[in-house]
Order: structure tokens, then sequence, then C-alpha cells
């Protein structure tokens, strides 16, 4: 081993002449890991929320659509066909978007209507594992069936099996004026996706019902693409605008951009704010290494004098502070993952503590933490903290080797 890692690390431990120092050096390492711990959970926590959030609105929301400029998308076929051939398509489904005003049992509600096909809407999203009661498949052309989100259903008083009347936008030209189109639907299931969004303001009826309700003809509002990976709508998106110039593309993060951006600001507001925790630690090292160079001065002009070099001198300290920083960064990024992988057994355990709820459900969309470690995230934790600790050894072994002998061992 060399002399400087032998010195270097025999001051880390050394607590016969000064256990104050020790006790500080200690207290700079528990410091980092610290602040490196609480880095990893609050951001393993956050994309575990924006995961969970995620999956929710893809439950219902595709992740790609191709629609016409002006709501009609003629010859739907062709294009569907050419759709799925493309790269990371999983399914493809027509659709009818459109909106109306529900009234039932006197109770009036506006909201999103969705004609779908059945068969295919189930390739495309996942609300048919989300159904209260009843199921997408009973949606049957003709029949006028409806499914409506939990919390409409709610607001309107209705169940399975109760009528109904949507009222359109586009009306029928009487003696009278202009009188809104109207149609009874008959309720024959129910979901929840834990989305108010959704849940109060979303109904689904057949594809065909729909184009009858909208006077469509055989066009339809546009077709909606499942891919295999959600995060790469994008760049498809990017690829298909110049195949599809007629045609207007979007993606799921067009449709929920201003949340998913409030998201990444605030998790990289976070990422700062407790990033300066493992700053502050860090300079509490430089206050630690001050203390040692002061202590140890008679130490270090008698290695001068032995022939150590300002170099040599520099490299003890810097091993030193590089060291705690080391053991700091592991110990915290240890108990971080630990901690972040177990929230689910963690917080129930505190919640029978302190005798209440974390996350509400009422309040909330969800009644528990959710924890997503990302392995890139604890990579670049792991560089700052221990390029943060480097830094931090640099200005007191600089110190160090500037020493002179002779001064530091005038008076002693």
């Amino acid at each position: 081993m060399p002399f400087e890692a032998f010195i270097g690390l025999r001051y880390l431990r050394a607590k016969r002449r000064n256990g104050f120092i020790s006790f500080i050096s200690l207290i700079s390492i528990a410091g980092i890991a610290l602040g490196v711990a609480a880095l990893i959970i609050v951001l393993s926590v956050m994309n575990g929320f924006q995961k969970e959030i995620r999956g929710r609105i893809l439950s219902v929301a595709s992740h790609l659509e191709v629609s016409g400029y002006d709501g009609r998308l003629a010859g739907w076929r062709d294009a569907q066909a050419m759709l799925v051939k493309q790269p990371h398509v999983q399914a493809a489904a027509p659709f009818v978007s459109s909106q109306g005003l529900f009234v039932a049992y006197g109770n009036v509600r506006g909201g999103l209507v969705r004609g779908i096909e059945p068969a295919l809407e189930n390739k495309v999203v996942d609300v048919g594992h989300h159904m209260v009661s009843g199921k997408l498949e009973d949606l049957k052309p003709g029949s006028f069936g409806m499914t409506l989100g939990v919390e409409l259903a709610r607001q309107l008083g209705v169940g399975v099996g109760d009528k109904v009347t949507l009222m359109t936008p586009q009306g029928n030209i009487t003696p009278a004026g202009m009188v809104p189109r109207s149609k009874q639907f008959t309720v024959v299931g129910i979901f929840k996706v834990d989305m108010f969004e959704f849940d109060a303001s979303l109904a689904m009826v057949n594809l065909r019902d729909a184009q009858v309700l909208e006077r469509m003809g055989d066009s339809v509002s546009g077709v909606r693409l499942r891919l295999d990976d959600p995060m790469l709508a994008p760049q498809l998106k990017a690829e298909l605008r110049p195949q599809l110039p007629q045609l207007l593309v979007t993606d799921w993060t067009d449709t929920n951009a201003n949340y998913f951006r409030a998201v990444q600001i605030e998790k990289r507001m976070m990422t700062i704010i407790l990033t300066l925790i493992v700053a502050v630690a860090a300079f509490n090292l430089v206050s630690t290494l001050v203390m040692v160079v002061t202590d140890k001065q008679a130490d270090i002009a008698i290695l001068r004098t032995l022939g150590a070099s300002p170099g040599s001198i520099m490299k003890i300290f810097v091993i030193q502070g590089a060291v705690a920083g080391v053991l700091g960064t592991l110990a915290g990024v240890a108990s971080g993952v630990a901690i972040a992988l177990n929230l689910d057994v963690i917080v129930p355990v505190i919640e029978r503590i302190i005798g209440t709820k974390i996350l509400s459900s009422d309040v909330y969309m969800i009644d528990y933490l959710p924890s997503d470690v990302q392995w890139g995230d604890v990579s670049t934790i792991t560089i700052i903290s221990l390029l943060l600790a480097l830094f931090a050894t640099l200005y007191p072994s600089w110190r160090a080797s500037r020493t002179q002998p002779a001064e530091a061992l005038r008076y002693e």
C-alpha cells in the first residue's frame, strides 16, 4: 500500500489523540449517507406516482391517435391496415369521438361519447379490465347500449339496465328551428379507472351506433394505436407525420402534456433541492478535513522533513476525504434502495404507529406510496455524491501541502 493511502486511512479511523475529530468525520459520513438515501427515496416515490398515473391514463387513452383534421376519417380501413404494419405497433382500433348531454331522472351532465369496436378496443386500452359491472362486449351494434364512468353514472343516478337519453350538438332543422338530436341508450356496463376526468365524463357506445348518431356513414373520427412501449409514441409520431401529411397524428403525451410537464418540473426541482443536502454534508467534510489538517501540523512537518513532497501530503488528505465520501455514498445508496424497494411494508408500519394514513383515498387517487427505483437515477445520484465529496477534499488538502515544516515545528 502506498504510504499516502496508509496514513490517510489511519487518520480516518484514529481516535487516540482527538476523538472529537473522529466523531465529526463520522457525522460527515452519516450526513452524506442521509442525503443520498433521501434523494433516492423521494425520486423513487415520484417515479412511482408518475408510473401509476401514466398507467391509469393509458387504461383509457391510446398511445397514439391518427384522425382527420375535420373530425372525419374516410377510408379508415386502409389507414388501419397501414398503421398496424408500423414497427412497435401491437394493435389498432377505429373510434368515433363526440360530445353530448346525458339526461336521466331529471339529472343532466355533459361529457365525451366514444364509439368503439369492443373486440378491438380491448386490444388498444385496458378499460375492459376496469369494469365494475357488465363488459365491453355487451355493446352490440344496433342495440344502442352504453357504458358509463362510475362517477358519471352516480351523478345521473343510473345503473345497469337503466335508460339514458343522449343529446348531441348536431341538431335537426324543423319549422320551429334547430332541435338537438337525441337518442335513448340502455346502460349495459359501468367502469372505474380511478381517474376523475374519465370516470365523471366518459361514455362508450358501439362504433356503428355512434356513426348512426353522428350521421357519419362509414367514416370514423380516427384510429387508435397501442405500442409495445408507450415511451416510443413521440418517436413514432414524428415518423408517421411525413407519411400522413393529410392526417392529424397525436400521442398520449400531447393530450396530457400539462400534467407530465408539471411532474417533470417538480421532479427536477426536488432533485436540485435534495442534492443541496448532499452538498451541505460535503461542506461538513471540508470543515472536518480543515480540523484534521490543523491538528496534524506537526505530523505534516515531520513527513516533509523526511522527504515527503507537497503532492504526497495532498494525496494523504484527498484519500482520507474521498474514502469518507465513498463510505457515506455507499451507505446512502444501500439504505435508500432498500427502503425504496420496501415502502409497501414500511409505510403501513408507520401508519399503525402514528394512527393515521399518510395518503387518503378520499383526497388522492391512490391510498399507498408507490415506488419505482430507476437505476439510472441511482447511478446519477451516486456519481454526483462522489464528485461533491472529491471536490470537498481539494482545498483542505491543498492547504496541508502548503505547510512549512519550520513554521509548524517552531512551537513544538
